[in-house]
């Protein structure tokens, strides 16, 4: 029946019929591919530790989002040799799980940030990034001093409705108590425990080294140094951190 099909030069010569069987045959792929997700709950393999951003983190991704940061720096290892021994533990997925949009990216003119967090102190980060040539000569890095001014809090609660839109586990509780958790996060001296219960393992500090405000430097900051830090690759390999 369908011998005809047999002389290639028949389908060359005919656009529309090229165009056709081209797309039954990516219709196909694409189903086979697609399909079998729909049986799985979920594709990203669950890890202890990785929870939502803080208020004060998520304003500072924000910030890092907003001035570019991913043009230079990519925040994904590799599962590479070479990845392994500069930046760490390859990337899993479920670290991102909460991102959007995620920050992978493929382009480093600066190093990998996946695993920065609490590699340099926060008097290191704030200085760095208010005037990278003096800490790094051969840097390219533009300065970024101008961050040292109020951050705005004002919208930080429907930033984090948004997210719960599309999959980010905020509670009621946390949508609440946004801006008081954004501030006790850049106060040392506060009292943080009702912070602490919400977001585990985040820590308190005046990023940006001047506790009287908390700024724009202060979210970016906190955001760069949690980066990397919420999972324990130490002693376990990604299939024993699987959460039951």
């Amino acid at each position: 029946m369908f011998a005809w099909l047999r002389d290639h030069g028949i389908i060359e010569r005919n656009v529309i019929l090229m165009g056709v069987l081209t797309l039954i045959t990516v219709s196909i792929g694409g189903l086979a591919q697609i399909v079998p997700l729909f049986a799985v709950e979920t594709t990203i393999e669950r890890v202890a530790g990785v929870r939502p951003y803080t208020p004060l983190e998520l304003r500072g991704r924000d910030i890092y989002i907003r001035e570019g940061c991913y043009n230079c720096h990519s925040q994904m290892v590799r599962p590479f040799r070479d990845e392994l021994e500069r930046y760490g533990h390859y990337s899993l997925a479920a670290e991102s799980m909460y991102d959007h949009p995620f920050q992978w990216g493929s382009k480093r003119t600066g190093p990998d940030l996946a695993r920065v967090g609490g590699r340099y102190s926060d008097d290191w980060q704030a200085a760095h990034l208010r005037s990278p040539r003096a800490l790094v000569p051969a840097s390219i890095m533009p300065p970024y001093a101008f961050l040292d001014r109020p951050l705005d809090v004002s919208d930080v609660q429907s930033r984090m409705r948004a997210l719960r839109a599309v999959g980010v586990p905020y509670t009621d509780e946390m949508i609440a108590n946004a801006v008081a958790d954004l501030r006790a996060q850049a106060t040392p001296d506060a009292d943080a425990a009702a912070f602490q219960g919400r977001y585990a393992r985040a820590r308190q500090a005046a990023f940006d080294g001047n506790p009287g405000v908390v700024t724009e430097m202060d979210a970016l900051v906190a955001y760069l140094q949690m980066l990397g830090t919420l999972v324990d690759f130490r002693d376990v390999t990604p299939a024993q951190l699987r959460q039951p």
